[in-house]
């Protein structure tokens, strides 16, 4: 069963306080794409957010080779891995082949004194190698997958999910889930207003779930793709506190619900009903960190019809209360307004 984007797990509390300091190690061959990802996600956003110290590691400092063929240089060696709160492992182009024994020791000992340990697409393989993901579930890009569970048959490989938290262990599945995988952690140790302002610093949809089928949880149709379906969207936004019934989408759309369905598929990747679930829990998660509102106000803000059924959808999907979730991640100034 795919993962639920922004669950929170339950063994969330073997770390404390949420990380700030973060090292990617970048293999040899390593994917140019997977190190612009974090590079830009945990990059500077603005004085209001938390900053994080981060650093893009080798097996030693110096020159990196690239999935492109151009050297990238880096300052970090693996060193750099003992004093991170979260460590990354990016992809690389020579995966098949195990890594260093310095490397795994590394991670190892990064695991045994409590960092968050992180890999996505291929860089998975080297947490297998490690014994990492011994017993647990792990992800990787769709296409390595059956290797993956070859090579490791301890290993619970789900080929379709998008990412998956396992508490102290995340993976992520190919390419661009690294961004996804990225703002989830962010998202679950931060809070989702960190998550979203990132988000938007990046033009990325801030919480995508499912698997790498990928459907947007709050998903913006490209500009120019369908005019009449983004204002759709817009007018949805604005009038959260309402039903918003499928059927009063389609006509403001000027479509059937049929037709509507159809091309909020095509344009979006996911149902309007998952879209709206998705949209009201992401308004529910920044009120609750930057207001001062009552969860039944808040409740009422998203659409939800009682403070009950916010909480019931809250836990079943972000795994924790609405009043837990805001003691976990209030942030200041707060405002009844």
């Amino acid at each position: 069963m795919p993962p639920i984007a922004g669950k929170l797990p339950h063994c969330h509390t073997w770390r404390v306080p949420p990380f700030t300091t973060v090292a990617a190690y970048a293999p040899p061959g390593v994917g140019l794409l997977a190190v612009g990802i974090v590079a830009e996600v945990f990059g500077p956003h603005g004085e209001e957010l938390p900053g994080f110290d981060f650093a893009l590691c080798g097996d030693r400092p110096g020159s990196v080779t690239t999935d492109a063929g151009v050297p990238l240089t880096v300052a970090h060696g693996l060193d750099r891995l003992a004093a991170a709160d979260l460590v990354i492992v990016l992809p690389g182009a020579g995966f098949r082949t195990p890594p260093g024994t310095e490397v795994l020791a590394a991670l190892s000992a990064a695991h045994g004194r409590g960092a968050l340990i992180a890999a996505h697409c291929t860089g998975t393989f080297t947490l297998a190698a490690a014994g990492l993901l011994d017993g647990r579930r792990a992800t990787t890009h769709w296409r390595f997958a059956g290797l993956l569970a070859r090579s490791h048959p301890s290993v619970t490989v789900e080929a379709d999910a998008l990412y998956l938290d396992e508490g102290q262990i995340a993976t992520g599945a190919g390419a661009a889930a690294g961004a996804d995988l990225c703002l989830h952690l962010i998202r679950r140790e931060h809070g989702a207003a960190v998550a979203n302002h990132i988000a938007r610093d990046m033009v990325l949809p801030s919480h995508r779930d499912g698997g790498q089928a990928q459907y947007l949880a709050v998903p913006v149709p490209e500009e120019g793709q369908d005019e009449r379906l983004a204002d759709v969207l817009a007018w949805a936004r604005a009038h959260l506190h309402e039903p918003l019934p499928v059927a009063e989408l389609a006509r403001r759309a000027v479509m059937s619900k049929r037709s509507f369905a159809r091309r909020f598929g095509a344009a979006t990747g996911t149902t309007p009903h998952a879209w709206l679930r998705e949209l009201r829990l992401s308004s529910a998660e920044e009120l609750l960190e930057t207001t001062d509102l009552p969860v039944e106000e808040i409740a009422r803000r998203v659409g939800y019809g009682s403070a009950a059924v916010l909480r019931e959808q809250f836990v079943r999907r972000r795994g924790i209360p609405p009043r837990s979730y805001r003691r976990s991640f209030t942030r200041t100034p707060r405002t009844a307004g």
